[in-house]
């Protein structure tokens, strides 16, 4: 590979503008590509086979009026005023405009609603007062029956007397009519009576219908689209598809009749499933990344031609990867942070590729070696390590696949994408960019003195025990205690109440919980299917029913029906939990609701929406994050053995990995989830952590930290491999690559954490956790605790058993072949002493010996 590289470096030197002009139509076809393939993103976070998707997918068979997803409106007072009637009209006309547009099934006016359920409960008090009335017209006519029926037996019992004083005369004619005349009376008093028991039956029917419907409209009796003081009202538009498939252009049209229309006094606020919208690619925040990272390599390399090289070429790499990627956007789902991650990463690492192959360049150049001969050599030599660097963050991006979530097997398949563009930059345009600029790569004073230049000091004699032992020790306790947090750690996703507060999400978010209750921005829609067919008859008992047994369960603020499909198989049901969509009771009640099916009566219940689908993604990424960490935990212990030829360095160096990724992850949860630091990080409303921010970041941080481990650990084996003494070998790699690894890690850390004030809530987290994890991973990790555990492990730290050590591949990362293959005068290096003594260096522009 060395070799190759070498070739490739010097023939980028040799047709600098053949390769620049490559490079450009690349752009171009990608820019072309994105223009006749590109498609649309989507902010909505999905994993097939979740309960939810299983009950939505039902829900749509059996009952697809209720399947369509929803978004609610928000509409308030400037002045928290009571509405008046003209607002009210204005805002029942602007709800009107929506239902106009298409994909629209129907929307909610809420004026009209709470006039109907204040209709409803009048005609439900009126129609008691009536039931009264009746049921004591019955009780008068049964006291009238009775009357009657008492008459009828005195009457009976003196023509029974009469009777028989008759017979014994022979005169019972007359008897006998005044028998049938009372017969007759009580028959039609007999008719009365049943009359009276028809009404009675009557009676307690619609009774029994008038107070199931009592009992429904109490059930939903909090449940109210206006609030308490008349201030704010909420609109609920309903769309024909579920949310995750609504085309953009149709919440676009929606969004202009909502606010096209100014109502005096009246402000409008959109919730995030109608307003959600990919965000800007460059904001300030990642301006300012940028710019600093321009400062770090003027500061560093003193030349502003050099320190614009790697950025120009980052640039680049993050054009091709990221226009690339939004090119497969028309062919598959793709979420709006998809390309955005592709371009953190693509900046972050284009720019420390660069800046390795760079940093070796000019080492080279101040040793006097020819212009394009060492632009040959430095590709070959770091360009080498850049590639195993490379290929360590794409392998461990593409292992994001064997999660089986399909939108981060593409999160991670694009930020590959990203990895690799950048990496074949760095091997291809850096050096055609370094042959252009030649010796400009140098400040002027270097350029007067070169191969000239004084021996640069190394050092001769180990670090103190005592040292290594405190570092060790502090450094230790110092990630254990930044990881605390971690264990506390929730998952989910982000919704209004992480947008900004400028936002009119936020606004939306925010008014609702004020007005309504938290709980009605986590509704829950739940499906109970029927054993059977329940009759038109039976329904509202069946519902009535039903919806007391959800009610019953704890952390339940309302339950309304929203009705039956035309089987009568099937019901559905709006939950409006106590508290909001991230709070654990709503969780809990969710997973109540799921393992109490089926409930009496052998009705199985379903729970779907918005909520429940946050619920059920955040654990299926909970689920996966630890097989994934196994996965790349193996990767990293194969790759470090291969690279090192050694067994403490790779278990050293992987669980130095573990710690700076949940130290990472205890910081992240500390700001986002605790609410520490939030002003200065800019939130404003705790919550959950973005729930696939910890496999992303275990991906991202794992490829960066064997880059720095290789960079710096690479030097030590090297001095060791030449009989320098293994303590006083480590810090002789710590002092050749701690300047490179510095600058890369700033820089580095300096492009995420410019993505920490964006205006989207899923990057801002990951910007923090990413940036965070690299210093801690290279300023802690790989310059402090791993010297200080190489110190006092000393020679062990190179042992390995002898079977092994034979049957490992020679991989050659520092490209110490081809140096053997192409020697040239090196840049010399003494010890304190005076004595002269060749470079222990590694990959990023040092001496490779062995």
């Amino acid at each position: 590979m060395a070799g190759l590289l070498y070739r490739i470096g010097r023939f980028s030197a040799r047709r600098a503008w053949t390769v620049v002009t490559a490079w450009v139509i690349v752009l171009l076809l990608a820019a072309g590509a994105y223009l006749a393939f590109g498609g649309t993103l989507t902010s909505s976070v999905t994993i097939p086979g979740t309960e939810t998707e299983q009950v939505t997918d039902h829900l749509a068979e059996e009952f697809p009026a209720a399947s369509g997803g929803s978004g609610s409106v928000v509409f308030h007072t400037d002045d928290d005023s009571a509405f008046t009637a003209d607002q009210q009209t204005a805002i029942s006309a602007v709800l009107t405009d929506v239902t106009a547009v298409d994909g629209v099934a129907g929307v909610t006016d809420p004026f009209a609603t709470a006039e109907q359920l204040t209709e409803q409960q009048a005609q439900i008090e009126s129609g008691r007062e009536q039931l009264v009335t009746a049921q004591q017209q019955i009780d008068d006519g049964e006291a009238q029956i009775d009357a009657g029926q008492q008459q009828i037996d005195a009457a009976q019992a003196q023509i029974d007397a009469a009777r028989a004083q008759a017979e014994a005369a022979g005169a019972s004619a007359e008897i006998d009519a005044q028998q049938a005349a009372l017969d007759a009376q009580q028959d039609q008093l007999d008719t009365q009576a049943q009359t009276l028991t028809d009404s009675q039956a009557d009676l307690d029917t619609q009774s029994e219908q008038l107070e199931q419907s009592a009992a429904l409209l109490e059930l939903a009796s909090g449940v109210r689209l206006v609030s308490t003081d008349d201030s704010a009202a909420i609109a609920s538009v309903s769309f024909s598809d579920p949310l995750i498939e609504v085309d953009p252009e149709i919440k676009d049209a929606v969004v202009d009749a909502l606010t096209g229309t100014a109502i005096p006094g009246v402000s409008v606020e959109l919730s995030n499933d109608i307003t959600q919208t990919v965000p800007s690619v460059l904001g300030a925040g990642e301006l300012v990344g940028v710019i600093i990272a321009a400062i770090v390599l003027l500061v560093m390399l003193r030349a502003v031609v050099a320190a614009a090289l790697p950025i120009l070429s980052a640039l680049v790499g993050v054009g091709v990867g990221a226009i690339s990627a939004m090119a497969l956007s028309g062919s598959v789902e793709m979420m709006s942070v998809t390309p955005v991650l592709g371009i953190m990463l693509g900046l972050a690492v284009g720019i420390d590729y660069s800046l390795f192959i760079l940093n070796r360049h000019r080492r080279q150049l101040r040793d006097g070696v020819e212009l394009h001969e060492s632009i040959g050599l430095a590709n070959g030599t770091a360009g080498n390590a850049v590639v195993f660097a490379g290929t360590t963050v794409l392998v461990a991006l593409l292992a994001l696949n064997v999660t089986g979530i399909p939108f981060l097997g593409l999160m991670g398949t694009v930020g590959a994408i990203c990895i690799l563009i950048a990496v074949l930059i760095a091997i291809t345009l850096t050096p055609a960019l370094l042959a252009k600029i030649g010796l400009r790569a140098l400040p002027k004073r270097q350029r007067a003195t070169l191969g000239h230049e004084e021996p640069e000091p190394v050092p001769s004699t180990p670090m103190r025990t005592s040292r290594a032992v405190l570092t060790l020790v502090a450094g230790l306790a110092a990630l254990l205690v930044v990881a605390i947090p971690a264990l506390s750690m929730r998952l989910g996703l982000p919704d209004g109440s992480s947008e900004a507060e400028s936002s009119m999400q936020y606004q939306a978010y925010s008014i609702t919980e004020q007005k309504f209750g938290a709980g009605v921005n986590g509704v829950l829609l739940v499906v109970a299917d029927l054993p059977e067919a329940v009759e038109d008859a039976d329904l509202t008992a069946e519902e009535v029913r039903i919806g007391q047994a959800l009610a019953a369960f704890d952390d339940v603020a309302a339950v309304a029906p929203i009705g039956a499909n035309d089987a009568g198989t099937v019901l559905a049901f709006q939950v409006i939990p106590t508290d909001g969509p991230h709070s654990e009771s709503t969780e809990a009640l969710v997973n109540a609701l799921r393992d109490a099916s089926p409930i009496d009566g052998d009705v199985t219940l379903g729970v779907a929406g918005s909520t429940s689908a946050a619920i059920d993604v955040s654990q299926k990424l909970s689920d996966a994050l630890p097989g994934y960490l196994a996965i790349v935990v193996g990767l990293s212990l194969i790759i470090l053995i291969l690279v090192f030829r050694s067994i403490l360095v790779p278990v050293t160096a992987t669980l130095g990995f573990v710690l700076s990724l949940f130290a990472a992850l205890g910081g992240v949860v500390a700001i986002y989830q605790w609410g520490w630091l939030s002003s200065i990080f800019g939130v404003h409303d705790p919550g959950p952590v973005l729930s696939f921010l910890p496999i992303i970041v275990t991906g991202v941080l794992f490829g960066l930290a064997m880059d720095y481990q290789l960079f710096l650990v690479s030097g030590m084996r090297e001095a060791y491999a030449h009989g320098v003494p293994a303590k006083v070998a480590v810090r002789r790699g710590l002092h050749a690559g701690r300047v490179v690894v510095t600058a890369a890690a700033i820089i580095m850390a300096s492009v995420f954490a410019g993505f920490i004030f964006s205006e989207s809530s899923i990057i801002r987290p990951l910007g923090f956790g990413l940036a965070f994890g690299v210093l801690l991973d290279a300023f802690v990790v790989r310059m402090l605790l791993i010297p200080a555990i190489m110190h006092l492990a000393g020679e062990s730290a190179w042992w390995i058993p002898k079977w092994l050590d034979k049957i490992l591949p020679d991989v050659d990362v520092e490209g110490a072949s081809l140096e053997r293959s192409h020697p040239h005068p090196m840049h010399q290096t003494v010890d304190p002493a005076g004595a002269t003594a060749p470079a222990a260096t590694g990959p990023e522009g040092t001496t490779a010996r062995g």
